[in-house]
């Protein structure tokens, strides 16, 4: 993936707004990149559990956002989420969850999110998060 590609633009050195999208179900990651790309234009990437996405930072790439979904395989949002937080990650990681479970979404969001949202995401949804201002 080239998100990092500034000398290619004709408007100059201005990085395109990007997100990482995390989620095992490539349904819900085809439907949020759809929403995120033809929708409003940002430019994304896909990790398929908490430890690729953890790894994908790790290579040295940076997102604006990144939508993590709870339960996955490998490493879960939870643990992914820490991990980002310890490396010192800044930026918005928005939780997505079909999760019912009270606990399980109050410890998701004290793992280090900024926003928790039910699945799936709708372009409604996105918009407001985009105008949500960082913790």
């Amino acid at each position: 993936m080239s998100h990092g590609d500034e000398g290619s633009s004709s408007k100059g050195t201005e990085k395109p707004f990007t997100a990482l999208i995390v989620d095992d179900n490539s349904l819900m990651c085809k439907m949020h990149e759809s929403i995120l790309k033809s929708s409003i234009g940002i430019t994304t990437q896909i990790a398929h559990n908490g430890k690729e996405a953890v790894d994908i930072f790790c290579s040295g790439d940076y997102f604006d956002i990144v939508f993590m979904n709870l339960e996955m395989p490998i490493m879960n949002g939870i643990e992914a989420t820490k991990e980002l937080r310890a490396m010192g990650v800044v930026c918005k990681i928005v939780g997505v969850t079909s999760c019912e479970n009270t606990d399980e979404k109050e410890a998701f969001k004290q793992a280090g999110l900024d926003i928790l949202h039910e699945k799936p995401l709708t372009l409604a949804k996105v918009n407001s998060i985009l105008e949500q201002p960082q913790n």
